[in-house]
């Protein structure tokens, strides 16, 4: 896949409405793919949509709820009969939410969003992915994920919630699950994740607690702290495009270039267990692929 041409290629992003996920899917489109974007705000999408209609390429927007494991089946149907192939499946969307709450699906949120989502999407969507190969699966991952472990004896956070902490497992959940499928998968199918940077404009603390997004803020007017929105969608972009991740599988990414993420990310016993604990919380034969 050429870093510099995407004409007749199809991507898929989640939580492309703003942020890193909009500055990627409009860089995107002006390579010429086709970009399916994701988001619960349809003003936005709709206009993101409209703003590409100069551009080379095409952009899309599909409204889905991700917290929702049936708006999830849903959005895989409605991409598999909208495009006939798809050449990058980039999982962006995330949250972080101040207090504990459940989905309709009785999941902790975060998880819900953050990390299951993300597997039950590439569950339904795989087989579309494997018959497009060559082709990539990018999941934006952070740094954040080093704070805290994966606890199976809590792993929804039902004893003791912390959304920061909540965050960070999900993050931990989604590389550990990155890494997994990238074995899984046949070799002209990469995985790959990455740390986009801390980006203080990002929307992604919208629902968390008021010191929270406080600290966000101040953060965001201290010369050299943090990352643009605009770094942290190149990241991701160049995990869709560039050659070097065309046939490279199961890598973490951050600024400094390829890292080892946190030992339980990469532990094959505590992510072959996720692997079944996310399957049994969404539903599927932990089988697959």
């Amino acid at each position: 896949m050429s870093s510099s041409d995407m004409d007749e290629h199809v991507v898929l992003l989640t939580g492309g409405t703003s942020g890193i996920g909009r500055i990627a899917a409009t860089e995107l489109a002006k390579r010429g793919a086709t970009v399916g974007v994701v988001g619960r705000d349809r003003s936005r999408g709709e206009s993101l949509a409209a703003e590409s209609s100069t551009l080379p390429g095409e952009i899309r927007f599909h409204r889905a709820d991700l917290g929702s494991q049936s708006a999830v089946r849903s959005l895989a149907t409605e991409i598999q009969e909208t495009y006939d192939r798809l050449d990058v499946l980039a999982h962006n969307a995330g949250l972080s939410v101040s207090e504990r709450t459940e989905t309709a699906d009785g999941i902790e949120r975060t998880l819900a969003v953050n990390h299951l989502a993300p597997y039950l999407l590439t569950h339904e969507l795989l087989d579309i992915v494997l018959a497009s190969a060559p082709a990539r699966i990018v999941t934006t991952g952070s740094e954040m994920h080093r704070r805290d472990s994966i606890d199976f004896e809590d792993l929804q956070f039902e004893r003791d919630y912390d959304a920061l902490q909540a965050y960070s497992r999900s993050k931990h959940a989604l590389i550990a699950f990155t890494l997994e499928l990238a074995d899984r998968v046949p070799k002209d199918v990469t995985a790959n994740s990455f740390h986009p940077g801390f980006v203080p404009s990002t929307n992604l603390f919208r629902d968390a607690a008021l010191t929270t997004r406080l600290a966000v803020r101040i953060a965001g007017i201290v010369p050299g702290v943090g990352t643009s929105e605009r770094a942290g969608g190149r990241r991701l972009v160049r995990l869709a495009t560039a050659p070097e991740f065309g046939d490279r599988t199961g890598v973490y990414v951050t600024g400094d270039g390829v890292v080892q993420p946190a030992d339980e990310a990469v532990d094959p016993e505590i992510r072959a267990r996720l692997w079944r604990r996310s399957a049994e919380l969404v539903g599927v034969d932990p089988a697959w692929p």
